[in-house]
């Protein structure tokens, strides 16, 4: 049971499909990752979600949320749709991990609405390219919309376990 002052319950996960079109494919296994970092961090309340577990790490769950909020705005708003969109939890460029130092655990539900904004207009962002279309990164290279979504589900992949462990040390849930 979520605690009283969680600020989600965990969504539904749909497992991505056996069979399915490129396009397809690639938005259900990263639909399902982003699914799985919320299920890490359903039930918890902002003290937890903020809780840094291994020490001198300063990662946590909410910390993972500010990240991947930048992550998506970064790829999907700036890179591929041209937009001015500056981070929204990354505010130097001396510190690349900065989203994850500081959280505010009163904060936790505006981190939420705001990773839930990212990741919906990434997905439309995403639906309107094909995926063979390419743009010039920040740094110069040339990349496909492929390996953005290719990059993004290594992304979660790569931070979802990191949020198992984090959620195992909170309050010892394990799983999925």
């Amino acid at each position: 049971m979520p605690a009283p002052d969680a600020p989600w319950g965990a969504p539904v996960r749909i497992a991505p499909p056996g069979v399915a079109n490129e396009r397809n494919a690639l938005a259900a296994f990263l639909d399902y990752h982003r699914a799985t970092l919320l299920t890490k961090c359903a039930g918890l309340d902002g003290e937890q979600l903020a809780r840094q577990s291994c020490p001198p790490s300063t990662l946590s769950l909410l910390g993972l949320l500010r990240h991947l909020s930048d992550v998506e705005r970064s790829w999907l708003r700036r890179t591929l749709d041209g937009q001015v969109a500056p981070p929204l939890f990354h505010t130097t460029d001396q510190n690349r991990d900065d989203q994850f130092d500081h959280v505010d655990p009163d904060g936790a539900a505006e981190v939420l609405a705001a990773y839930r904004a990212e990741v919906t207009s990434s997905r439309e962002i995403a639906a309107r390219h094909e995926l063979t279309e390419t743009v010039t990164t920040r740094r110069g290279e040339v990349v496909s919309v492929r390996w953005i979504l290719l990059h993004l589900i290594e992304e979660y992949s790569r931070h979802n376990g990191h949020a198992d462990l984090l959620r195992e040390a909170i309050d010892g849930v394990r799983g999925e």
